[in-house]
């Protein structure tokens, strides 16, 4: 399945991250639909011997461009049960960026660590640590 991004979003994205979800996009059935959820999941991931936190890209269509919804790296996080949270979530409609740790921020804020989570989810999707999951609204 082909598709075109649309560029530039705020916060602004790498072109290796637009690379690397045409290629997955590549390997998915194509169909007809609106939006599209790509979630990334390393099996092994577990609140008890740690690993990979997983992460979801939500795409919408709008007119004959794509764009991106929000991007968001879940982790556990509490004691003595532990829950899947959202850690760091990209909203590309209100152009903030969420950190469990520090709340809602503008992108100017935090542009390290949009940085540092795109550079991180783009070498761990290199070394092969993510099933990839593509579903179609």
């Amino acid at each position: 399945m082909k598709i075109t991004l649309k560029r530039p979003q705020t916060p602004a994205m790498p072109s290796e991250l637009y690379t690397l979800i045409n290629q997955v996009l590549m390997t998915a059935e194509p169909k007809s639909s609106n939006a599209i959820t790509l979630n990334f999941r390393d099996p092994e991931y577990s609140a008890e011997a740690g690993g990979f936190h997983p992460v979801e890209i939500r795409l919408e269509k709008q007119d004959a461009h794509w764009r991106m919804v929000y991007m968001t790296d879940f982790a556990f996080h509490g004691y003595p049960i532990p829950e899947l949270i959202k850690d760091i979530d990209i909203c590309f409609n209100s152009n903030q960026v969420y950190s469990s740790l520090c709340g809602w921020m503008c992108p100017q804020e935090c542009k390290e660590l949009i940085k540092l989570f795109i550079e991180n989810f783009i070498s761990y999707h290199s070394m092969d640590v993510y099933q990839v999951r593509v579903s179609h609204d």
